[in-house]
């Protein structure tokens, strides 16, 4: 903080506050000083900013540093010598001496200290002064005609700008705006042009330095002709104007005119209302209403509350309802209805068992409750889905065999897994291949049977295989004491098909059909065993674990079958997978 020392003078005019309609006007005063030049150290001022300029009523108030004040800007943030700086305090209690002090602040904020007191020479008195001072009388008029009454506006001192102004069916002719030096007179003409029979009373305002004075001003149209009126019907609103004027309906709904006018009405709807079309005096439809005034005559214009249809749609794969507050929509069945204008709708979606909402979609997004307002067409769609749950299904064990799904989606083999709808029943049935047995399910089933599941959830359900064996008779052979027998060679032929149809090998073809009793054991019987076998070992990769074979090359005719060649066959084809 820093001090300041000042010249300081206040030169006090009398200034017009203007009143509202009661009240006693307010006061002004205008204050002017002579700016400081430097600190009160000696030292050059360069950094003024603003002044305060404190003020209180009463001549033994202290206005500083605790009263009301007003922030002036300064001119220049360092003031050349003799700078005069004044403002106009305004608002104040008329008749009313009051106490001033200024302060000076610095770019800083830092204010200094408090200049001397000054007491206003005279009482804040206001602007200007307005007569006559009671209610102005324009009496009876002619609608049509008009009446005109004189205010008179005198200054209370030097530069007093200011306007007058009035409302309807009043109007200013001539006096506004007004600039005036103390004591000079203003002469504002205001005219009374009434259009309706209805008793106009308002006010006639005079501002000065935003402030005001008022005068009630009165006046009642006289009829010259006949009345026309309008009403307005239906729940909708908006207004009816004329021309010649004299409707305005909104607020002013009959005129008089002269016999034989023709007087065109219009119609305007209000926002979010139609207009629907005439009734009365010879009027229909809804573009203009022309009446010739013979008589008195009254003419209605209806108005409704337009409406705007709200549709929703359901989307997904899931059920589900959608309703609405208010009532309307119950979606289910009634998915569109027409809600008025503006009309604030608020949609809820209930997903049926089994179902989702997942969200809307239009005028809507997200999953809470959907709020539309109706000021149009809306559509909004509600969107469901089922749920679904993957049944995976396993294989295990030594064999090999598929599962399908009824209803379809399994197929395993290839296909081992698949989503389904939530609470579907799926039944899978397991098939062994060849050489193959189902033995089990383990998982969401057990048994041997055909597996249901409901999926209320993801489910994995195992199936096992195990590898189907042939029981050998004479097992084992002895070399030169069992006999080979057709059914030796019958029961081979049964297990190499069974392995290669484990193994993913295609049936091999048997050359002779044996029949136990008459056919005879041949070498060519026993060649095709080993290729039937060897090929399974070689799609196998393992011909190196393939142990050799007795009389690897068997002639025909030449070498008979041996039980060490049967024995043989038995050990590969059992040590197969």
């Amino acid at each position: 903080m820093f001090d300041r020392r000042w010249l300081l003078a206040l030169g006090l005019a009398l200034a017009g506050i203007l009143f509202a309609t009661t009240p006693a006007p307010a006061g002004v005063l205008d204050a002017s000083w002579t700016a400081p030049t430097t600190n009160s150290d000696g030292s050059p001022l360069t950094d003024l900013a603003s002044y305060r300029v404190y003020f209180a009523a009463g001549a033994s108030s202290t206005p500083c540093p605790s009263g009301t004040f007003v922030s002036v800007p300064s001119p220049s943030s360092q003031p050349p010598a003799g700078q005069t700086v004044s403002t106009r305090l305004t608002g104040l209690t008329n008749n009313t001496i009051y106490n001033v002090s200024v302060v000076a602040v610095d770019t800083g904020g830092n204010p200094s200290a408090c200049s001397a007191v000054v007491t206003s020479a005279n009482p804040a008195a206001p602007d200007i002064t307005v007569t006559p001072t009671t209610t102005v009388a324009f009496g009876n008029v002619n609608i049509g005609s008009f009446a005109e009454q004189t205010f008179q506006v005198t200054a209370n001192r030097d530069g007093v700008n200011g306007t007058a102004s009035v409302p309807a069916p009043f109007t200013i002719r001539s006096g506004s705006p007004f600039a005036l030096n103390n004591g000079g007179v203003a002469n504002v003409v205001v005219r009374f042009t009434p259009t309706n029979t209805t008793l106009a009373s308002v006010n006639v305002n005079f501002t000065a330095d935003g402030d005001s004075i008022s005068r009630l001003a009165t006046g009642t149209g006289i009829p010259i002709g006949p009345t026309l009126t309008v009403s307005k019907s239906g729940a909708g609103s908006g207004t009816v104007t004329s021309s010649p004027a004299g409707i305005n309906c909104g607020v002013t709904c009959s005129a008089s005119y002269v016999i034989a006018a023709q007087v065109t009405l219009t119609a305007t709807p209000a926002n979010g209302s139609t207009f629907t079309g005439w009734t009365g005096g010879g009027c229909t439809g809804t573009g203009t209403c022309v009446v010739t005034m013979s008589a008195d005559t009254t003419v209605t214009a209806g108005f409704v509350v337009q409406s705007f249809a709200l549709t929703v749609n359901k989307s997904g794969t899931g059920t589900g309802t959608v309703t609405s507050a208010p009532t309307g929509i119950n979606c289910g069945a009634t998915c569109s209805t027409s809600f008025s204008f503006n009309t604030q709708v608020t949609l809820t979606a209930a997903a049926a068992t089994g179902s989702t909402f997942t969200g809307w979609s239009g005028a809507c997004t997200g999953t809470g409750s959907c709020v539309v307002t109706m000021n149009a067409a809306k559509t909004v769609t509600a969107n469901f889905t089922v749920p679904t749950f993957v049944l995976t299904v396993n294989k295990t064990g030594a064999g090999t065999g598929t599962v399908t799904s009824t209803p379809a989606g399994i197929n395993c083999g290839a296909t081992c897994s698949f989503s389904f709808n939530n609470n579907t029943m799926v039944t899978l049935t397991a098939t062994p291949a060849a050489g193959s047995t189902f033995t089990s399910w383990s998982g969401a089933c057990t048994g041997s049977g055909d597996c249901t599941v409901t999926m209320s959830a993801a489910r994995a359900v195992t199936a096992s295989f195990g590898v189907s064996t042939v029981t050998f008779t004479d097992n084992p052979l002895v070399a030169q004491a069992t006999i080979e027998k057709v059914v030796h060679v019958a029961e081979l032929r049964t297990a190499i098909a069974m392995a290669r149809a484990r193994n993913g090998l295609a049936a091999f073809t048997w050359g002779e059909t044996l029949t136990a009793g008459t056919t005879t054991l041949k070498a060519a019987h026993i060649t095709e065993l080993r290729t039937a076998v060897t090929q399974i070992y070689q799609a196998l990769g393992r011909l190196s674990s393939l142990p050799p074979f007795t009389d690897s090359t068997l002639v025909p005719g030449q070498t008979a079958a041996k039980a060490a060649h049967i024995q043989e066959l038995r050990s590969a084809v059992s040590a197969l997978p």
